[in-house]
């Protein structure tokens, strides 16, 4: 295929996520001022979008708790700077099996809710974004799976639309594609969609570039999308997102470095992913133009 570089360039910002990062990095943050606080220096340095999870203040741990959002997306909404807030709906899909000798029953880690409580601090928060994980799959840890059925997706997909929300369909693997092309099809999520390709996350699709082509080719021509790297391919794969017509995330969920044994800061990954999209020759775009882009409403909760 020819060369179609994206010429208008957004950057999305994943502040936190839920994995075990805590006590790797000081820079992860915490407490739902910290997340706030790292969200919106990563905004100042360019990132028109903030996509956030949050933690248990106390000892980091990936949380659900309805306050704990809610804080989050006041104290950005109250900031001087401007930014499309973005929330995970990815938790509460967690399935964690025994020993192969004995699966069942379910032990400690899983966390399955109802597709209701799932969504609950979307409609609590009315962000312009979440995500939606557009499948189920074998997810990096031995006995773990991220459950993400087509019925459950059904549900979830249908509360963020009748919400007015964005979904930001997360798509580890070409099946996932497949899953959501479906999903609009039946009218669950509205088109043109909006996609995350998430490259590189065992044992969902490698970050190889043959492989990341075969999924940017099976996103539809209409819909916009992003996507990232994990570690140290984190940052070429902004190059590679542009370049493919794309646009980019980069953020403390993904990579704690900003170079061999420098410890990042999210503003600092912002910094310079921001930088190599310039030297590009590309445009970073902010967040009202990513709002006019796609059709999204600035909109504080009732």
């Amino acid at each position: 295929m020819p060369l179609e570089m994206n010429r208008e360039v957004f950057v999305t910002c994943a502040v936190t996520g839920s994995g075990g990062t805590q006590d790797r990095s000081p820079h992860v943050p915490r407490s739902p001022q910290q997340i706030a606080e790292s969200a919106i220096a990563a905004a100042k340095a360019g990132a028109a979008v903030v996509h956030c999870h949050v933690r248990d203040p106390e000892t980091g741990t990936p949380s659900r708790d309805l306050k704990y959002y809610r804080e989050v997306t006041d104290r950005i909404r109250d900031a001087e700077v401007d930014v499309v807030l973005n929330l995970t709906s990815g938790m509460g899909g967690d399935l964690v099996f025994g020993s192969p000798s004995k699966p069942l029953p379910l032990v400690e880690g899983t966390d399955m809710v109802s597709a209701e409580e799932r969504v609950a601090h979307i409609a609590e928060c009315l962000p312009e974004i979440c995500t939606l994980d557009c499948g189920t799959m074998n997810f990096a840890e031995k006995d773990y799976v991220m459950t993400n059925t087509p019925g459950m997706l059904d549900a979830m997909g249908s509360m963020m639309t009748e919400l007015g929300v964005k979904p930001e369909i997360e798509a580890f693997d070409t099946g996932h594609l497949w899953l959501a092309k479906k999903l609009v099809e039946d009218g669950v999520l509205t088109s043109p969609a909006l996609v995350q390709l998430c490259m590189g996350v065992p044992w969902g699709a490698p970050d190889d570039l043959n492989t990341f082509m075969a999924m940017v080719n099976n996103v539809p021509a209409d819909w916009t999308w992003s996507a990232f790297a994990l570690g140290r391919n984190q940052m070429p794969y902004v190059a590679a997102s542009v370049l493919a017509g794309g646009n980019v995330r980069v953020g403390l969920e993904d990579n704690l470095w900003l170079a061999k044994g420098q410890l990042a800061t999210n503003a600092q990954l912002v910094e310079k992913a921001v930088t190599i999209i310039e030297n590009l020759g590309a445009t970073v775009i902010g967040p009202q133009a990513v709002r006019d882009k796609l059709g999204l409403v600035k909109r504080a909760p009732k």
